[in-house]
């Protein structure tokens, strides 16, 4: 496909490595002649510097040729309207565009966004995706990640190997016949930086981040398993009462109801703002940095800690306050900057997360052609876990998994059939509408389209 990147921030950056890595032709834009150099620099890509809002810059990107743009500057009205002057000018079939501010993202206005109007065919809202991302982490105390595939009836959990893991350096076939009931698939581990796909003679081992899918129905039975008792936090503070910490005490309070929420907010008018839009949060004014509305917020009894603010070394100082103050809380900290990884063990933070990954894993999706519903990236995007629906023209249509052919760095991890979940041996059948989750390796994915006999739609 010949693509689009308008922005080349490290969302920008990001998806143009993954993209060109598959193959596809893809032209960056941006008005920093220093992000641009780097762009050139790093990758196997055309970059120019310019204004992407400009015809005369997206015909020197070869728009009339373009199957698909995707705007990830740091500006919704600009993506906005980068994506009205590809449709009017070049006719490019889709669009996606980054939008962050809730205004522009509140259901009622969702007739806003069609050909006549404005013309995106994909909306990104990294706030929301995050928002999401942290709820389902509350939901698998235990578990790094944890992510809906097939209408939610599988997930793919992220799990830490820890030292008194009872299953760690026990071969894989043998996990097998010692949890004969457990609908699970270990797909592979990161370890010392790089993925490894799992065989059969495997084992896990301790600081593994093991990728497992399962039976959504068996989470807490699959992180029983691996060593994880923890239970969901029913006390929670965030730090951050913006978009994402905002929307996340907001889905909490709809589908949580036994959890209680406290937000810790600077700024009085959003404060204010926030308390009226909550119905059962309370609502501190204050800096997190400030031990006295630490201790307002009653510390003591809060179990999970989200630290949540525009501002990176913020949210670290507020998780290390948190840690000095109050022992054995678990805290999450929102870093946009990915060297701070470096420091989070020695912090003691529990977790940081990155919302890049977020954004691109949501893009990557529409990205991949035809019957793909889904796709979560993996290492920086080095190999995703991805789901599509088997077609009647797919080559894997009535076919053994033995005798499928498939490449050693993809692995089926389970299959929706019906109402069903089926985690696949050797002689599993493939059969037409089967919606299977599988792993892959980024090089790899023009192979599964082929597969799945997937059509350009």
């Amino acid at each position: 496909m010949n693509i689009i990147i308008c922005g080349a921030g490290r969302v920008g950056f990001t998806i143009a490595k993954l993209l060109s890595e598959q193959n596809h032709s893809i032209t960056v834009i941006d008005q920093s002649s220093e992000d641009i150099q780097k762009i050139k620099d790093s990758l196997d890509v055309n970059a120019i510097v310019g204004k992407a809002t400009y015809p005369s810059i997206l015909e020197k990107a070869n728009g009339a040729d373009a199957d698909m743009i995707i705007a990830v500057t740091r500006n919704d009205e600009i993506n906005m309207l980068i994506c009205q002057i590809a449709y009017a000018t070049f006719k490019i079939s889709k669009k996606i565009a980054r939008i962050r501010s809730q205004n522009y993202l509140d259901p009622k206005f969702s007739k806003l966004y069609n050909k006549e109007n404005l013309p995106i065919d994909v909306i990104i809202s990294p706030e929301l995706e995050i928002a999401k991302s942290l709820q389902r982490k509350l939901e698998a105390p235990g578990a790094l990640d944890n992510i809906p595939f097939a209408e939610n009836k599988i997930r793919l959990l992220e799990i830490f190997i820890k030292n008194d893991c009872p299953i760690k350096n026990i071969k894989l076939n043998e996990l097998t016949k010692k949890f004969p009931d457990l609908e699970a698939n270990i797909l592979g581990v990161i370890r010392k930086e790089k993925f490894k796909i799992l065989k059969k003679s495997d084992v896990m081992e301790k600081d593994d981040k093991a990728y497992v899918i399962i039976n959504s129905s068996q989470m807490a039975k699959t992180l029983i398993a691996f060593g994880h008792n923890e239970k969901i936090s029913n006390k929670i503070l965030i730090i951050g009462g913006g978009n994402i910490g905002f929307n996340l005490a907001k889905n909490i309070e709809e589908t949580l109801e036994s959890v209680r929420i406290k937000i810790i907010e600077k700024n009085k008018e959003r404060a204010e703002f926030i308390a009226n839009e909550l119905n059962n949060s309370i609502i501190i004014n204050g800096d997190a940095l400030d031990e006295d509305v630490l201790s307002e917020a009653n510390l003591e009894e809060i179990e999970t800690v989200l630290a949540l603010t525009n501002d990176d070394e913020d949210n670290l100082m507020a998780s290390v306050l948190v840690e000095k103050f109050s022992k054995n809380k678990k805290t999450l900290a929102l870093t946009n900057k990915s060297n701070y990884s470096l420091l989070q063990s020695s912090l003691k933070i529990d977790d940081l997360i990155d919302p890049r990954m977020s954004t691109v894993s949501s893009i990557l999706k529409h990205v991949h052609k035809g019957t793909i519903e889904s796709a979560y990236s993996i290492l920086n995007g080095q190999y995703e876990v991805i789901e599509a629906e088997i077609i009647e023209t797919s080559e894997l249509v009535n076919k053994e998994l033995k005798n499928a052919n498939l490449p050693d760095e993809i692995r089926i991890g389970a299959i929706l059939r019906g109402e069903d979940i089926i985690i696949p041996r050797s002689n599993f059948v493939f059969q037409k509408d089967d919606r299977v989750v599988f792993l892959a390796k980024n090089d790899q994915i023009a192979v599964v389209e082929n597969m799945f006999r997937i059509s350009a739609t």
